[in-house]
Protein backbone atom coordinates (compact mmCIF):
# COMPACT_ATOMS: atom_id res chain seq x y z
CA UNK A 1 0.00 0.00 0.00
CA UNK A 2 5.08 -5.96 8.55
CA UNK A 3 1.72 -7.59 7.67
CA UNK A 4 1.08 -7.56 3.96
CA UNK A 5 -2.66 -8.16 4.29
CA UNK A 6 -3.78 -5.68 6.97
CA UNK A 7 -6.12 -3.15 5.36
CA UNK A 8 -5.15 -4.18 1.82
CA UNK A 9 -7.80 -5.79 -0.35
CA UNK A 10 -6.17 -8.41 -2.60
CA UNK A 11 -8.31 -7.47 -5.61
CA UNK A 12 -7.41 -3.80 -5.20
CA UNK A 13 -3.71 -4.63 -4.88
CA UNK A 14 -3.90 -6.67 -8.09
CA UNK A 15 -5.44 -3.72 -9.96
CA UNK A 16 -2.51 -1.47 -9.15
CA UNK A 17 0.12 -4.12 -9.71
CA UNK A 18 -1.31 -4.47 -13.22
CA UNK A 19 -0.78 -0.74 -13.80
CA UNK A 20 2.78 -0.67 -12.44
CA UNK A 21 4.55 -0.74 -15.82
CA UNK A 22 2.77 2.44 -16.97
CA UNK A 23 2.73 4.28 -13.64
CA UNK A 24 5.35 6.85 -14.67
CA UNK A 25 3.88 7.42 -18.14
CA UNK A 26 2.17 10.84 -17.95
CA UNK A 27 -0.08 9.86 -20.86
CA UNK A 28 -0.81 6.37 -19.55
CA UNK A 29 -3.47 5.10 -17.14
CA UNK A 30 -2.02 7.22 -14.32
CA UNK A 31 -2.40 10.43 -16.36
CA UNK A 32 -4.95 11.88 -13.88
CA UNK A 33 -2.47 11.44 -11.01
CA UNK A 34 0.30 13.09 -13.03
CA UNK A 35 -2.02 16.01 -13.77
CA UNK A 36 -3.07 16.28 -10.14
CA UNK A 37 0.32 15.75 -8.52
CA UNK A 38 1.74 19.30 -8.69
CA UNK A 39 -1.26 20.88 -7.01
CA UNK A 40 -1.84 18.15 -4.43
CA UNK A 41 1.84 18.03 -3.45
CA UNK A 42 2.02 21.81 -3.34
CA UNK A 43 -0.89 21.76 -0.88
CA UNK A 44 0.78 19.02 1.18
CA UNK A 45 4.00 21.05 1.32
CA UNK A 46 2.07 24.14 2.43
CA UNK A 47 0.67 22.16 5.37
CA UNK A 48 4.12 21.01 6.47
CA UNK A 49 6.45 23.97 5.97
CA UNK A 50 10.13 23.30 5.11
CA UNK A 51 10.53 19.71 3.90
CA UNK A 52 14.31 19.41 4.39
CA UNK A 53 14.98 16.57 6.83
CA UNK A 54 11.31 15.91 7.55
CA UNK A 55 10.56 12.20 8.12
CA UNK A 56 7.58 11.32 5.96
CA UNK A 57 5.74 8.01 5.51
CA UNK A 58 3.84 7.63 2.22
CA UNK A 59 1.20 4.94 2.78
CA UNK A 60 -0.05 3.34 -0.42
CA UNK A 61 2.83 4.91 -2.34
CA UNK A 62 2.34 2.85 -5.51
CA UNK A 63 5.24 3.43 -7.89
CA UNK A 64 6.35 6.52 -5.98
CA UNK A 65 4.89 9.62 -7.63
CA UNK A 66 4.42 11.48 -4.32
CA UNK A 67 7.40 9.84 -2.58
CA UNK A 68 9.87 11.04 -5.20
CA UNK A 69 8.40 14.56 -5.21
CA UNK A 70 8.98 14.82 -1.45
CA UNK A 71 12.43 13.20 -1.54
CA UNK A 72 13.61 15.59 -4.27
CA UNK A 73 12.82 18.44 -1.88
CA UNK A 74 14.88 17.09 0.98
CA UNK A 75 12.39 14.98 2.94
CA UNK A 76 13.47 11.60 4.32
CA UNK A 77 10.79 9.40 2.78
CA UNK A 78 9.59 5.88 3.47
CA UNK A 79 7.18 4.52 0.85
CA UNK A 80 4.85 1.71 1.96
CA UNK A 81 2.61 -0.38 -0.28
CA UNK A 82 1.11 -3.86 -0.45
CA UNK A 83 1.46 -3.97 -4.25
CA UNK A 84 4.80 -5.67 -4.81
CA UNK A 85 5.01 -5.11 -8.57
CA UNK A 86 4.30 -1.39 -8.10
CA UNK A 87 7.07 -1.24 -5.51
CA UNK A 88 9.50 -2.83 -7.96
CA UNK A 89 8.61 -0.07 -10.43
CA UNK A 90 9.10 2.52 -7.68
CA UNK A 91 12.55 1.23 -6.78
CA UNK A 92 13.62 1.05 -10.41
CA UNK A 93 12.46 4.58 -11.18
CA UNK A 94 14.08 6.03 -8.05
CA UNK A 95 17.37 4.31 -8.86
CA UNK A 96 17.30 5.61 -12.43
CA UNK A 97 16.46 9.13 -11.24
CA UNK A 98 19.04 9.11 -8.43
CA UNK A 99 16.39 9.72 -5.77
CA UNK A 100 16.58 8.07 -2.34
CA UNK A 101 13.35 6.59 -0.99
CA UNK A 102 13.09 3.67 1.44
CA UNK A 103 10.41 1.51 -0.19
CA UNK A 104 8.84 -1.23 1.91
CA UNK A 105 6.19 -3.88 1.30
CA UNK A 106 3.31 -3.91 3.77
CA UNK A 107 0.39 -2.02 5.26
CA UNK A 108 0.37 0.53 8.10
CA UNK A 109 -1.14 -1.96 10.54
CA UNK A 110 1.95 -4.14 10.22
CA UNK A 111 4.54 -1.37 10.44
CA UNK A 112 6.11 -1.22 13.89
CA UNK A 113 8.37 1.77 13.35
CA UNK A 114 6.65 5.07 14.12
CA UNK A 115 7.45 8.63 15.06
CA UNK A 116 7.11 10.08 11.56
CA UNK A 117 6.73 13.84 11.32
CA UNK A 118 4.10 13.35 8.64
CA UNK A 119 2.11 10.42 7.29
CA UNK A 120 0.44 10.85 3.90
CA UNK A 121 -1.97 8.52 2.14
CA UNK A 122 -3.11 9.82 -1.23
CA UNK A 123 -5.89 8.27 -3.30
CA UNK A 124 -5.79 5.18 -1.08
CA UNK A 125 -8.57 5.09 1.51
CA UNK A 126 -11.28 4.65 -1.16
CA UNK A 127 -9.62 1.28 -1.90
CA UNK A 128 -9.58 0.18 1.77
CA UNK A 129 -12.49 -2.11 2.77
CA UNK A 130 -15.09 -0.12 4.73
CA UNK A 131 -14.79 -2.41 7.75
CA UNK A 132 -11.03 -1.75 7.90
CA UNK A 133 -11.06 2.02 7.57
CA UNK A 134 -11.18 2.90 11.26
CA UNK A 135 -8.20 0.62 11.94
CA UNK A 136 -6.42 2.06 8.88
CA UNK A 137 -6.79 5.64 10.16
CA UNK A 138 -5.81 4.57 13.68
CA UNK A 139 -2.61 3.11 12.23
CA UNK A 140 -1.83 6.35 10.40
CA UNK A 141 -2.25 8.20 13.69
CA UNK A 142 -0.12 5.67 15.61
CA UNK A 143 2.74 6.04 13.16
CA UNK A 144 2.73 9.85 13.45
CA UNK A 145 4.74 11.59 16.18
CA UNK A 146 2.87 13.77 18.71
CA UNK A 147 2.28 17.13 17.07
CA UNK A 148 2.75 15.61 13.61
CA UNK A 149 0.47 15.79 10.59
CA UNK A 150 -1.59 13.24 8.65
CA UNK A 151 -2.70 14.11 5.10
CA UNK A 152 -5.13 12.16 2.93
CA UNK A 153 -6.68 12.74 -0.46
CA UNK A 154 -9.65 10.87 -1.85
CA UNK A 155 -12.89 11.13 -3.85
CA UNK A 156 -16.23 12.41 -2.60
CA UNK A 157 -19.32 10.22 -3.05
CA UNK A 158 -21.46 12.57 -5.10
CA UNK A 159 -23.33 12.47 -8.38
CA UNK A 160 -20.61 14.66 -9.89
CA UNK A 161 -17.83 12.30 -8.79
CA UNK A 162 -19.64 9.42 -10.49
CA UNK A 163 -19.96 11.47 -13.69
CA UNK A 164 -16.31 12.60 -13.69
CA UNK A 165 -14.38 9.76 -12.02
CA UNK A 166 -16.38 6.75 -13.17
CA UNK A 167 -18.33 7.58 -16.32
CA UNK A 168 -15.88 10.16 -17.66
CA UNK A 169 -12.44 8.93 -16.62
CA UNK A 170 -13.07 5.19 -16.98
CA UNK A 171 -15.82 4.73 -19.58
CA UNK A 172 -15.62 7.75 -21.90
CA UNK A 173 -12.05 9.10 -21.81
CA UNK A 174 -10.52 5.73 -20.87
CA UNK A 175 -7.91 7.43 -18.69
CA UNK A 176 -8.24 4.52 -16.25
CA UNK A 177 -9.20 0.87 -16.77
CA UNK A 178 -12.90 0.27 -16.20
CA UNK A 179 -13.41 -0.91 -12.63
CA UNK A 180 -10.47 1.00 -11.14
CA UNK A 181 -12.85 2.72 -8.73
CA UNK A 182 -16.05 1.71 -6.98
CA UNK A 183 -18.20 4.81 -6.46
CA UNK A 184 -19.94 3.25 -3.46
CA UNK A 185 -16.59 3.21 -1.64
CA UNK A 186 -15.94 6.95 -2.05
CA UNK A 187 -16.13 9.03 1.16
CA UNK A 188 -17.94 12.25 1.99
CA UNK A 189 -15.58 14.71 3.74
CA UNK A 190 -17.73 14.38 6.85
CA UNK A 191 -17.11 10.61 6.85
CA UNK A 192 -13.36 10.97 6.44
CA UNK A 193 -13.27 13.65 9.12
CA UNK A 194 -15.15 11.37 11.51
CA UNK A 195 -12.66 8.55 10.88
CA UNK A 196 -9.71 10.86 11.59
CA UNK A 197 -11.31 12.27 14.74
CA UNK A 198 -12.04 8.72 15.85
CA UNK A 199 -8.32 8.04 15.52
CA UNK A 200 -7.57 10.91 17.90
CA UNK A 201 -6.65 13.48 15.24
CA UNK A 202 -7.93 17.04 14.78
CA UNK A 203 -8.83 18.08 11.24
CA UNK A 204 -6.95 21.30 10.44
CA UNK A 205 -7.60 22.02 6.76
CA UNK A 206 -9.42 20.78 3.66
CA UNK A 207 -9.29 21.69 -0.02
CA UNK A 208 -10.89 20.55 -3.25
CA UNK A 209 -9.04 19.86 -6.48
CA UNK A 210 -10.76 20.63 -9.76
CA UNK A 211 -9.54 20.27 -13.36
CA UNK A 212 -8.55 23.45 -15.14
CA UNK A 213 -9.77 24.53 -18.56
CA UNK A 214 -6.25 24.23 -20.00
CA UNK A 215 -5.37 20.95 -18.29
CA UNK A 216 -3.99 20.16 -14.87
CA UNK A 217 -5.82 20.82 -11.60
CA UNK A 218 -6.15 23.75 -9.23
CA UNK A 219 -7.20 24.15 -5.62
CA UNK A 220 -10.80 25.07 -4.89
CA UNK A 221 -13.38 25.17 -2.13
CA UNK A 222 -15.34 22.77 -4.32
CA UNK A 223 -14.82 19.30 -2.82
CA UNK A 224 -17.53 17.55 -4.82
CA UNK A 225 -15.05 15.28 -6.64
CA UNK A 226 -11.41 15.21 -5.45
CA UNK A 227 -10.37 16.63 -2.11
CA UNK A 228 -7.54 16.76 0.43
CA UNK A 229 -7.72 16.71 4.22
CA UNK A 230 -5.02 17.43 6.82
CA UNK A 231 -5.20 16.51 10.49
CA UNK A 232 -2.91 17.07 13.47
CA UNK A 233 -1.97 14.62 16.19
CA UNK A 234 -2.11 16.32 19.60
CA UNK A 235 1.25 17.13 21.14
CA UNK A 236 2.10 15.33 24.35
CA UNK A 237 1.37 17.33 27.48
Amino acid sequence: MGNIQGSADAAEVAKFDALAGDWWNPRGPMAPLHAMNPVRMGWVAAQLGPLEGLRILDVGCGAGLASEWLARRGAVVTGLDAAGVALEAARAHAAEAGVTVDYRAGTPEGLEEGGYDTVISLEVIEHVPVAERAAFCASLARLTRPGGTVVLSTLNRTRRSWLFAILGAEHVLRWLPVGTHDWKLFLHPSELGALLRGAGLAVTDTAGMVPGALGGFHLSRDMAVNYLMAARKPAQA
